[in-house]
């Protein structure tokens, strides 16, 4: 999963990724507009158009190894009623999105098996828009900063353990990427993204 793609996994990545990435966050965006926050919305996030959401390295990370990230959505709490609860759930909804992306294109090939596998093209499409949204939804849910994660830890710390979270957040993505160079997000994401495979595709498939 986390090995580099030969040329035609990469060309066909390359839609995958775009949908990945577009519909996390227009679910942020969408979750946080529900709630009523019309920031996303006012600053044209609120689209399903790739190249409001790209950001570049992130999407070329998702594109070669699988795991990756947008241009976050802004998103202002002071509108929620609830701004603690609102945000959990405004976080969750971009990996929400992703793993009903990749619920979705499970059961398509649930439905027609001998459609996708007479057409090898259109069946490598599928299986590689399974496994990036399921890895972006995996990588986001990490709870390191400023990845979807690490928001919903702000409600579920204990107030003693708030002061050492706000001082990962300065410096969570270099956090983020020396893990990342030493393999342990590969290593931490691989179990989470088998299993969610197993569960959203068909069982004829090898795992």
């Amino acid at each position: 999963m986390f090995s580099l793609p030969n040329l035609s996994d990469l060309l066909l990545s390359v839609p995958a990724v775009l949908w990945a990435i577009t519909f996390h966050e227009f679910c942020h965006g969408y979750a946080a507009y529900s709630f009523g926050d019309p920031t996303a919305a006012r600053m044209g996030r609120l689209t399903l158009n790739p190249l409001a959401h790209l950001d570049p390295i992130g999407a070329l990370m998702l594109l070669l190894f699988r795991f990756g990230w947008a241009k976050p959505v802004p998103v202002d709490p002071r509108y929620f009623r609830n701004p603690a609860r609102d945000m959990v759930f405004v976080s969750l909804a971009g990996p929400a999105g992703n793993i009903l992306s990749a619920a979705v294109v499970g059961l398509l090939l649930h439905l027609f098996p001998r459609l996708f596998a007479a057409n090898v093209p259109l069946f490598t499409f599928m299986l590689l828009m399974v496994y990036i949204n399921l890895g972006l939804a995996v990588f986001n849910l990490i709870p390191i900063p400023p990845l979807d994660g690490s928001k919903i830890l702000y409600v579920l710390l204990p107030p003693r353990f708030l002061r050492g979270f706000f001082w990962l957040e300065r410096y969570g993505m270099f956090v983020l990427m020396a893990l990342v160079l030493l393999n342990v997000i590969p290593l931490i994401m691989r179990p989470f993204v088998r299993l969610l495979a197993r569960m959203v595709l068909p069982s004829w498939l090898p795992f």
